[in-house]
């Protein structure tokens, strides 16, 4: 299942993806007999349904065959907003791939470095990045990242992987300059509308093994980074037990997994994002993100 959150009537919903269409999910869940519990939100969906989001596929193949007032539009003509628009938490790992930890010049990390972003920072796909003014060194990192789909605490990783409800592409769009003024790196990651994710949150049952799949980033159509989630220094249930072990992971929480060699500001000369320039982010079987600088 591919899900999105749409604008409609100045707020977003949750809506499912089947093929080009988009079909809403809580009219889907109310069609399907369940009055008055049908979620508005993705991370509402997740709050409820986390355990069964394969009976919420059924209920919304079953809308697009039986209900045709489910059906909202095309994917390509509605305001599609962050996949999760209203994250309790959006943790992030930093150096999580050894080709970006040499071309930084640090050692290999013995633990996960974790830094944390706010829901205020997320984009949805489309959106244009307005951070130009803000700073003259920003930067794009292409990351992975997972979405929680129930609660957990202290979770072994062999059972980490039950927690996450899916996927989706996120762009870590970071002022360089603002992140190493001091020793914390809050003030360059956490600038307003700076981190475009989606297109979609894409469930594991569709993905297959997260731990294997090609990302690629482009800027103006140039590759910049390219590897393969196998890469990663510490794996993705790793990860979600890691983060598990100090804070209570809810449905909907956001843990991006971090970026393979290339980023921009350790090329030479540095390549910085410019009014103007078009960063995509793709991601095997999961989506490709587009934004573009203003």
């Amino acid at each position: 299942m591919r899900l999105v959150s749409y604008r409609s009537q100045d707020r977003w919903r949750v809506g499912a993806v089947l093929g080009s269409a988009v079909h809403d999910v809580d009219h889907a869940l109310t069609g399907n007999g369940r009055p008055g519990l049908a979620p508005a939100t993705t991370r509402e969906l997740l709050r409820r349904y986390g355990d069964v989001l394969d009976e919420v596929d059924a209920a919304v193949r079953r809308a697009a065959a039986e209900l045709p007032s489910a059906r909202v539009g095309e994917v390509t003509d509605l305001h599609l907003g962050p996949p999760v628009d209203d994250p309790q938490k959006v943790l992030c790992i930093g150096l999580n791939y050894d080709d970006h930890v040499a071309e930084t010049g640090r050692a290999l990390p013995a633990h996960p470095d974790v830094f944390a972003k706010f829901a205020s920072t997320l984009l949805g796909p489309g959106d244009e990045i307005h951070c130009s003014q803000v700073t003259d060194n920003l930067d794009f990192e292409g990351e992975l990242a997972v979405v929680i789909g129930r609660t957990g605490r202290d979770v072994e990783p062999g059972a980490a992987l039950d927690l996450v409800a899916g996927v989706m592409v996120l762009n870590d769009i970071t002022a360089r300059d603002l992140q190493y003024r001091g020793t914390q790196w809050l003030a360059g990651k956490a600038v307003d509308a700076s981190t475009p994710c989606g297109p979609a949150l894409v469930t594991l049952d569709e993905v297959g093994d997260p731990q294997n799949l090609e990302l690629e980033t482009r800027v103006n159509g140039v590759r910049m980074q390219r590897s393969n989630t196998k890469h990663m220094i510490f794996p993705i249930a790793y990860l979600v037990s890691y983060v598990s072990r100090f804070l209570t992971l809810s449905p909907g929480d956001v843990i991006s997994t971090g970026t393979p060699k290339g980023i921009g500001s350790k090329r030479n000369p540095p390549q910085w994002l410019r009014p103007g320039d078009v960063v995509e982010v793709e991601v095997e079987r999961v989506g490709t993100l587009r934004n573009t600088v203003r």
